[in-house]
């Protein structure tokens, strides 16, 4: 079985990175389907870290980028056996720059949501304990980014509410469950001594825009502009890096059907915007 990578074709080779790492960043990122860039359509696409990417190298600012330790349906406990992994090592050793995104796994696929009778469902108590879980495998996961990745400073970024077609009184639960996660990551992340990326009130600004499909909790590319964004102001301490509306790329989606059949005719596919490598397992349809 196969798992299936979108990363930006500017990629250079991972060695020699060395040489350049005092001068630009070699990026890492890791996490679930947000960092990977699923589109509210099953799709792969460019997403955030592939935004980040494309800012920090338009600036002169990038040695290299992988989002290959990225994949969607990742838990934060999976994100820490990608860590421990052999592939990870040599990538993460020269790492000077990681985001991550990982938690939402654990939580909402507790919730039940209708978008077309507009209501959410969920245990409170099944709720707490998937987010102390969290809370206990966040912490273990930067201390183990710590040793992994010594020379990089990491961004844990936040998460926006995914529900866009539920009733107000259905949605309050919830909203404190995402708020709360939220919470969890920012004292875990600044624990560890790192830096966290809060994206809800941005987001939220113009959620219905950013979440199209309402019975999918992924973004469009403007939503993943917005979150890159507030990533780029936190690195840089102003607007400088920041992507407008009119230099993004074209979108160009790929099914995850079409990609199996690209990744059947060769190990790496060069489309537009978008190489594809061959890992090994399935794709999930989580956030």
């Amino acid at each position: 079985m196969r798992k299936i990578i979108a990363v930006f074709i500017f990629c250079i080779a991972l060695f020699p990175v060395a040489a350049l790492a005092s001068e630009r960043e070699v990026y890492v990122a890791l996490g679930d389907s947000l960092a990977a860039g699923q589109t509210p359509y099953s799709q792969i696409d460019a997403g955030y870290t592939d935004y980040i990417a494309l800012q920090l190298e338009r600036h002169g600012k990038l040695a290299h980028f992988s989002k290959e330790l990225t994949f969607p349906g990742y838990r934060v406990g999976n994100v820490i056996e990608t860590v421990q992994s052999e592939k990870a090592a040599p990538l993460l050793s020269e790492a000077t720059l990681i985001t991550l995104s990982a938690g939402a796994n654990n939580l909402l696929p507790l919730i039940t949501h209708n978008p077309q009778q507009g209501t959410l469902a969920f245990s409170q108590l099944n709720a707490n304990f998937a987010l102390n879980e969290v809370r206990v495998q966040m912490g273990e996961l930067l201390s183990l980014i710590n040793e992994k990745a010594p020379k990089a400073t990491v961004y844990v970024l936040g998460y926006y509410f995914p529900y866009v077609s539920v009733h107000k009184e259905q949605a309050d639960g919830a909203v404190e469950a995402v708020q709360l996660l939220n919470a969890i990551l920012k004292q875990e992340t600044e624990a560890a001594d790192h830096i966290f990326v809060d994206v809800y009130e941005t987001f939220e600004q113009q959620r219905t825009t950013y979440l199209p499909n309402v019975a999918d909790v992924h973004p469009n590319q403007l939503g993943y502009r917005i979150m890159a964004n507030e990533m780029l102001k936190s690195y840089s301490g102003n607007e400088a890096l920041i992507l407008p509306i009119d230099a993004m790329p074209a979108p160009n989606p790929k099914t995850f059907e079409e990609i199996l059949q690209l990744q059947r005719e060769s190990d790496v596919v060069e489309v537009p915007n978008i190489a594809l490598h061959r890992l090994d397992q399935p794709v999930p349809i989580f956030v």
